[in-house]
């Protein structure tokens, strides 16, 4: 029988109490705070027939849940028996606190009219997991206070593992952050982490965003395999490279009028299809970052092979001639023993004019100037290393040295040399090509060499062979660096093939291995290009009172575009009058932001 309801009486609506005002077709209640609203009378329940002068006139009767519900359990009720048995009466008060507890669903189920006491074994469930969840919140709630203060306890570190997830982007969210009413981004992540010393105020965290290996490959190196090698080993052979380098894989030998360039012999230990090839393949290179090196293959592969660690070092040997207008002539390429000492470009440097680096330089300056006369393009933009050692940012520019420049070319000699080699033997192997720009330049300013380097288009690794414009060369393969490249390697393992008369690998499948790389390349570079500009930003976070000098390389009405040389660096800045391309200005650093990779700077 539906009940009767009769003006000051006290009903649910929804969930929250309600008195009624007047009945007609409709039933006019009044709502807490004195607001009304006309319903349906199914819209309601009778709570107590009244009389309810005003809903704040309910109160909290002493009474005791816990009996009425040993009494009650399992049976059933309504709401007028419940009120009286805990309350001790059948008030408009009891029974509204009488309803809370059965809406509260611990001790009773059902509605006003029919009343069941749950059983026992229910009830100490729900008790314990309400008693967890109490405990879990309480957790929750002084963990959100320490942090939002910016602290934190050891215990906090599990938590934050969400937040490191969502900082090195692999997670979508933060409920630790939205708790926080941040919003919830890498960035933002990435504040909470450093402000509370779960990372170190200089954590980089851009190579585990991008997902690029971290720990050194863990493959069994096979022993180097007995084949017939050229014993060059009375040649003088030279490994030029920059102070600290670990890993030497070329070398310069002069024997008469011909040039030798020796390369590790990585292949001999990791041909195609083998675990360290695969390995190699499935990290592209090396990743460089200014606080570790992490190989693309495993470090004994460098021990053993990296020319000048050992007394002799087996090689790929590149040998050719030039003829009087800089092409190259008589290819040869061979296994072979080399005895190689290991210099830097400034010993170098002071030694141009010693035998044989004068006549290796007069041969790398006559190839030089034949790719100059074929549109090689000359961008002599700043470079620097940037290195951690201890926790402590060096960053040195790169000086233009003659035998840096010696040494590049002699590089590219080999580069050419081998893709010739390949070309004419019908080699499969990575050809690297550019396309030209749309318009030749020879930029002379740090200005024009700026914009000219927007003109040059990517280069790519192809199986056809095409010009690469940017070298000025009609064919070239990179082949000097097989220790940290694969795709050097990929062209070591095709050629040393064929040297050796065994079976080479197709067009399809070295194109195939030419993809696996660029796949992990690319995330390579980016890591390393990011980490770089992640490290000069501490560098200048913890230089108080740095100021350098920049050149303007590109201005319009609004901006200027200025390049920071001893830091490698551009940045814009709000367009000055009187300031054009290649003016010089003083900078000092206003704020930086490492968790958005941004610097500011003001003019002095």
């Amino acid at each position: 029988m539906a009940p009767s309801f009769v003006p000051d009486s006290l009903v649910l609506y929804k969930v929250r109490p309600a008195r009624v005002i007047a009945v007609g077709d409709k039933i006019d209640i009044e709502l807490e705070a004195g607001k009304t609203k006309r319903v349906r009378d199914k819209d309601i329940s009778l709570l107590h027939p009244g009389p309810v002068a005003r809903l704040s006139d309910l109160h909290e009767p002493d009474g005791d849940i816990d009996e009425a519900w040993s009494l009650l359990e399992g049976a059933r009720t309504d709401l007028r028996e419940l009120s009286e048995l805990a309350f001790g009466a059948y008030t408009p008060s009891s029974a509204w606190a009488a309803w809370r507890e059965v809406a509260d669903g611990l001790y009773f189920e059902g509605t006003p009219e029919a009343i069941t006491g749950r059983p026992a074994e229910q009830v100490e469930a729900d008790r314990a997991a309400r008693e967890a969840k109490a405990v879990a919140d309480a957790a929750w709630d002084g963990l959100i206070g320490r942090l939002a203060a910016g602290e934190m306890v050891p215990e906090d570190r599990k938590a934050l593992a969400e937040v490191e997830r969502l900082a090195c982007g692999r997670a979508q969210g933060s409920r630790i952050l939205g708790a926080l009413g941040r919003a919830e981004t890498p960035e933002n992540a990435h504040r909470l982490l450093v402000s509370v010393a779960y990372w170190e105020s200089t954590h980089n965290p851009h190579p585990v965003r991008l997902e690029v290996p971290l720990a050194a490959p863990e493959v069994a190196v096979p022993e180097l395999p007995e084949e017939p090698r050229i014993d060059l080993t009375h040649l003088a052979a030279f490994a030029i490279d920059d102070e600290g380098n670990e890993d030497p894989d070329d070398a310069i030998s002069l024997d008469g009028d011909r040039l030798w360039v020796h390369v590790a012999d990585v292949a001999a230990l990791a041909p195609s299809g083998s675990d360290l090839d695969l390995e190699a393949r499935s990290r592209s290179a090396n990743l460089y970052l200014p606080e570790r090196v992490v190989p693309m293959l495993p470090d004994e592969v460098t021990r053993r092979l990296g020319l000048g660690l050992q007394g002799v070092s087996p090689a790929l040997s590149f040998g050719m001639r030039l003829d009087g207008e800089g092409e190259i002539t008589d290819i040869e390429i061979c296994p072979s023993w080399v005895r190689v000492t290991r210099l830097t470009y400034a010993e170098v440097d002071q030694r141009l004019r010693e035998t044989p680096f004068d006549r290796i330089g007069d041969l790398t300056r006559l190839f030089r100037t034949r790719r100059m006369e074929r549109g090689a393009a000359t961008l002599e933009l700043p470079e620097v290393t940037v290195r951690v050692v201890d926790g402590e940012v060096r960053i040195r520019p790169l000086p233009r040295l003659r035998s840096r420049e010696l040494v590049t070319d002699a590089m590219l000699m080999a580069g050419e040399a081998a893709a010739r080699f390949a070309l004419e033997r019908g080699i499969a192997i990575p050809f690297a090509t550019q396309a030209p720009p749309d318009e030749q330049r020879r930029p002379a300013t740090l200005s024009e060499m700026y914009a000219y380097r927007r003109l040059l288009k990517p280069s790519q690794a192809s199986t056809v062979h095409a010009l690469h414009a940017g070298l000025g060369l009609e064919a070239y393969a990179r082949a000097t660096s097989p220790l940290r490249r694969y795709v050097d390697l990929l062209t070591h393992q095709q050629l040393r093939a064929h040297v050796l008369g065994r079976d080479t690998l197709d067009a399809e499948t070295v194109s195939q291995g030419i993809a696996a790389a660029e796949a992990g390349s690319g995330l390579v570079r980016k890591a390393e290009r990011l980490s770089n500009q992640h490290w000069k930003l501490v560098y200048l976070s913890q230089t108080p009172g740095w100021r350098g000098e920049a050149q303007v390389v590109e201005a319009d009405e609004r901006k200027l575009t200025v390049m920071i040389p001893a830091l490698a660096m551009e940045t814009r800045l709000r367009a000055r009058g009187g300031l054009g391309p290649n003016d010089r200005l003083e900078l000092a650093v206003r704020e930086v932001n490492l968790p958005v990779q941004a610097v500011y700077f003001r003019v002095l």
